[in-house]
């Protein structure tokens, strides 16, 4: 049973190491609206907040000293963030043109969906996962 009240993810939260790079990637790149951007003395830290187009939202924050990713993605936490997309041909073309590294398209073996992986410019591990608008509305209705 569900947590009582449990209705999707509000945010996922992210490191960053070079904030500017990283807004860049994520609102120029990715295209993701600013919600607010905060810089925080008392921590000596950014915190950007991000929309997704599902209502989510990405949180990028700066720590001074912050460690380094172990290891690329099998490291014990979040193994990657995983946006859906409608259009992964272009999805992977429009990165592409951004100078991202991608790597090749693959297909789900238990669901058939095609998807992808790159990383943002901190290393960290994104995935595009491609599905429908149709398949979508299907399973919220």
């Amino acid at each position: 049973m569900a947590l009582p009240g449990l209705s999707g993810i509000h945010h996922v939260a992210l490191i960053v190491d070079d904030y500017a790079v990283s807004k860049r990637f994520y609102v120029e790149v990715l295209g993701l609206p600013v919600v607010r951007e905060t810089w925080r003395a008392e921590r000596q830290s950014w915190k950007l907040d991000l929309a997704l187009p599902d209502g989510a939202q990405l949180e990028l924050f700066t720590f001074p000293g912050a460690p380094q990713r172990p290891s690329y993605p099998e490291a014990q936490g979040l193994r990657h963030l995983a946006l859906r997309c409608w259009d992964l041909d272009e999805a992977v073309a429009h990165l592409g043109g951004a100078g991202v590294a991608v790597e090749a398209i693959r297909t789900d073996s238990l669901t058939g969906q095609r998807f992808v992986f790159f990383a943002d410019p901190n290393g960290l591990p994104l995935e595009l996962y491609e599905e429908s608008p149709a398949l979508v509305a299907g399973e919220l209705a």
